[in-house]
């Protein structure tokens, strides 16, 4: 019955993820440019598909290891370092910069450091604080706290004309995303998932603990370990290819466990890339067709997640 149920649930999730993209795909469509609004708007629905699985994955993953569900990548941090990193290209070489003009420049140097950021936290702190959870998360906003005040201090420092043009970096945006790199992104996820489905009851066992893992013949260390590197490549490419949305992992993650309420990974990691991506699809129709482009949809996405986060903090506080 609880089998059938979650099957129930994942095609819940998978019809409403067809009527979101057909919707969104169709809606206020111009049948004059219809030639290049299918396309524009196909590119899009692909971007989002591709972010939208990797952070969802990468979450799941990450609060597996960690055995916490308020603890997400991007809040140890990582969001405020491709501030920081876009910031210091514009403010050592300028807006004329190849490394900020070109985005595959731009793209492989983002996902290179975040990667190197992201392991360096992951592996080296998870072992400093021997994993424990209120150190991990006070050390993320110490970090994100650093460089985002390093990020304001350079900001305040350029000239105006060149900060303008450094903004359009710093918000994530499914508008304009390179053909060539959401390809390259999509060849990265694809790899990096046949990993992690290969071998996803490990995740299953991994969610018992340290000690329940190695007394069911799990290389704790070693498995935890790659895993942490799956989840720092997938969290880094979805960035360098659109930029930080902070709050998305931790949103649909959570949505997911209370729908599912199942420590089985194969159910967790389907229903929270369908949940990922329906919260991205409707996010830019908001974007998009309510606000006209003005605002960007990290900023909605960010405004729903941060309130559930504080309800999340004050209901963990309770308990």
């Amino acid at each position: 019955m609880l089998k059938d149920r979650k099957n129930r649930l994942l095609l819940v999730l998978s019809i409403v993820t067809a009527i979101a993209i057909t919707f969104y795909m169709f809606f206020q469509i111009d049948f004059d440019i219809l030639f290049y609004q299918l396309p524009s708007r196909g590119r899009r629905i692909i971007a989002m598909v591709i972010v939208g699985v990797a952070i969802a994955v990468s979450t799941v993953i990450f609060q597996t290891i960690v055995k916490n569900r308020i603890l997400t990548p991007s809040i140890m941090g990582l969001d405020s370092v491709y501030v920081f990193i876009q910031t210091s290209i514009v403010f050592i070489a300028g807006v004329s910069s190849p490394f900020l003009l070109n985005s595959h420049f731009n793209y492989f140097l983002s996902l290179g450091l975040l990667t190197l950021f992201t392991l360096f936290v992951f592996k080296y702190l998870f072992k400093l604080t021997k994993s424990n959870v209120f150190i991990l998360l006070l050390i993320g906003i110490i970090l994100g706290t650093f460089f985002g005040n390093l990020s304001t201090f350079m900001q305040q420092l350029i000239s105006p004309d060149d900060f303008l043009v450094l903004q359009n970096t710093l918000f994530a945006s499914f508008n304009v995303v390179n053909e060539d790199l959401m390809l390259l992104t999509a060849v990265i996820l694809v790899i990096m998932l046949i990993i992690v489905l290969r071998d996803f009851h490990s995740l299953d066992v991994l969610a018992l603990g340290r000690d329940g893992a190695i007394n069911l013949g799990v290389n704790y260390d070693k498995k935890v370990s790659q895993l942490l590197v799956i989840v720092a490549i997938l969290v880094s490419v979805s960035t360098a290819l659109v930029g930080p949305i902070m709050f998305l992992g931790l949103l649909v993650v959570n949505i997911a466990h209370e729908l599912f309420k199942t420590y089985k990974h194969i159910y967790l990691i389907v229903g929270t890339s369908l949940i990922s991506i329906i919260a991205l699809v409707i996010g830019q129709m908001i974007v998009q067709f309510v606000f006209q482009n003005s605002v960007e949809i990290s900023v909605i996405i960010n405004l729903v997640g941060g309130v559930y986060f504080i309800y999340l903090m004050l209901r963990r506080g309770r308990e």
